[in-house]
């Protein structure tokens, strides 16, 4: 019950319920895109200088290694289960969705975790950057796959030219680069940065959150109507996939010897679903996909469950041993 008195959480709230009255309440969509690159790049500071302070080590490795796997393994177990009750694109599109990751929610992690005094690694930060890829491009071989098999009458296979251009997209996308540049910038600068930049990453970081949030309350207050025709197994699937995928990372991190920290934010990781950056990539790549569906589960159910419930039940979850 600590997280709904949370002022971040209550911003959401507050913007999911202005949104449902029809409040002319608004953040213009510029001090948004500000709002998300500033969050990123605080946290990509915060991770380098985290970093900087513990090294490379074998529970670094571990941790990006566990997180490589989960961004494979969820879109290659979610796409033929999701085949059976829609169609090969949707499955493709929703497959990507829940394998890639929510920047936000993992942010919102983070402080959760400073508020609660427990330490995470900064490479933790570089862990989200890894997963946010492979499953967008995995799941454009599954509708690729579909349209060989004329699964799509009118469709045809990306052409080369504009595969290779989503694989440019995907490792070189500009918010992206920002959160690896900032982690590198704060893992060169060390202490001295640490101390320099603590009124940039420290005292604005939780206002700027909640600022953020009330966006995203707005957001998914907009999103909430698209659900009436979603399928009830999709709505169960938005539900229980990410509990499914949070197991799934907690068994990677024992078995890897994760701290409680790390281990918290794979599950947050796995439990995310992107509903950003995958139907900017998925909208060109998979048109053939219906996006009230993968963006009204990811945003609708997946994103307030994670942020209002998820979070704190993974962060108690990661302290139970194997």
């Amino acid at each position: 019950m600590n997280n709904f008195t949370d002022p971040a959480i209550l911003f959401f709230l507050l913007g999911i319920f202005s949104g449902l009255i029809k409040s002319n309440l608004e953040i213009p969509a510029q001090v948004s895109r500000f709002l998300s690159l500033y969050l990123l790049m605080a946290l990509g500071l915060k991770g380098g200088f985290a970093l900087h302070e513990s090294g490379f080590n074998t529970q670094v490795l571990g941790g990006l290694g566990s997180a490589v796997v989960l961004a494979v393994l969820v879109p290659l177990i979610s796409y033929p289960i999701l085949k059976r009750c829609i169609s090969a694109f949707d499955a493709a599109a929703i497959a990507a969705t829940y394998g890639s990751v929510s920047a936000v929610t993992f942010i919102t992690a983070v402080q959760f975790l400073e508020k609660s005094d427990i330490a995470y690694g900064g490479h933790m930060a570089a862990a989200m950057a890894l997963m946010e890829s492979p499953a967008i491009i995995l799941a454009v071989l599954f509708a690729n796959m579909a349209r060989k098999h004329g699964q799509g009458s009118n469709s045809s296979p990306t052409p080369g030219k504009g595969f290779a251009h989503l694989l440019q997209e995907s490792f070189t996308e500009g918010a992206q680069l920002l959160l690896l540049g900032a982690m590198l910038i704060g893992y060169m600068s060390g202490a001295e940065g640490k101390q320099a930049m603590q009124p940039f990453t420290g005292d604005l970081f939780k206002g700027m959150l909640a600022f953020f949030l009330l966006d995203m309350g707005l957001t998914t207050a907009k999103h909430l109507p698209k659900l009436k025709t979603v399928s009830r197994w999709m709505v169960a699937y938005a539900v229980i996939a990410p509990i499914a995928h949070a197991a799934l990372a907690w068994v990677l991190a024992k078995t890897t010897g994760a701290s409680v920290g790390d281990t918290a934010l794979l599950m947050v990781l796995a439990a995310s679903a992107s509903y950003i950056a995958v139907p900017a990539v998925v909208r060109y790549a998979i048109p053939e996909a219906n996006p009230s569906l993968y963006v009204g589960l990811s945003l609708g159910i997946t994103f307030p469950l994670n942020i209002l419930v998820g979070i704190p039940v993974y962060v108690q979850l990661a302290g139970v041993s194997l």
